[in-house]
């Protein structure tokens, strides 16, 4: 089997509508909506790529339309990156959040169900969708293989020390940046599933074993899926043994 990268070059199928939430040109969702009888369930996927301006957000659109054949609305959501202008902390994130509230302000018109709304987000997007559940009222959230502890991706130096880039600066420099985005030290009331390989060679599964770990202790609703032999694009892979795992996630986050 082909290792599961190229889907990073592999063009996506075509969404339905490609809408703006704000007037930068990264602000901007892929929208897709599935067969049947509105108000469907909404999944929001936040793409990852260290929060890099290089990576956009074309990768998640393999993910999108699988979950929308499988009865799903699906949001793919572009966002301000690091070296754009305004993309970091907290540009990015106030990005996410108003892709969010631009999806619930339009529940109607595009026919989501409000009540129903979960937020995958892999990698990097990982943490903006924690992030995001600190902050706004979902069902669940659900990181692929996250960077959910930025004390600890800065510690590891992780993608040329991304964490820092992406912050403005190290935990001494801009602590309260750090204290601000690092899921770790965020209450989440919403039920998260961590889902990640074991063969992770870019974000360690140690970051969501731990997570979890520490999160129990604060009495979060957590659940860790860990998948044997997965590496960190499988998770995002339709195509993948591990995909399988993932799509049972998100009918479970919303059962």
């Amino acid at each position: 089997m082909a290792s599961s990268e190229d889907i990073l070059t592999l063009p996506p199928p075509k969404a339905d509508a490609r809408v703006a939430y704000g007037s930068d040109e990264n602000q901007f969702i892929d929208l897709r909506l599935p067969q049947g009888k509105a108000p469907h369930a909404l999944a929001i996927f936040i793409h990852g790529g260290f929060w890099r301006a290089r990576y956009d957000l074309a990768y998640g659109g393999h993910l999108c339309a699988a979950l929308t054949v499988q009865g799903f609305a699906t949001a793919n959501v572009e966002y301000r990156r690091v070296g754009n202008p305004g993309g970091g902390w907290p540009g990015s994130f106030a990005d996410v959040r108003g892709a969010f509230q631009f999806l619930l302000q339009n529940a109607g018109r595009y026919g989501f169900d409000p009540k129903r709304v979960v937020a995958l987000g892999h990698s990097a997007g990982g943490q903006l969708a924690l992030c995001l559940a600190a902050h706004e009222k979902l069902t669940a959230v659900i990181p692929l293989a996250g960077v959910v502890d930025l004390q600890q991706a800065y510690a590891l130096h992780l993608s040329n020390d991304a964490a820092a880039e992406f912050l403005g600066g190290t935990p001494g420099q801009v602590k309260d940046h750090y204290q601000e985005a690092d899921p770790m030290k965020l209450p989440i009331k919403a039920k998260q599933w961590l889902v990640h390989g074991s063969a992770d060679d870019i974000v360690p599964p140690s970051f969501s074993r731990d997570y979890v770990r520490a999160k129990r202790k604060e009495n979060e609703r957590v659940e860790l899926v860990e998948i044997a032999g997965a590496g960190h694009f499988d998770l995002v892979d339709p195509r993948s043994a591990a995909w399988k795992e993932v799509e049972r996630a998100v009918k479970s986050a919303l059962a």
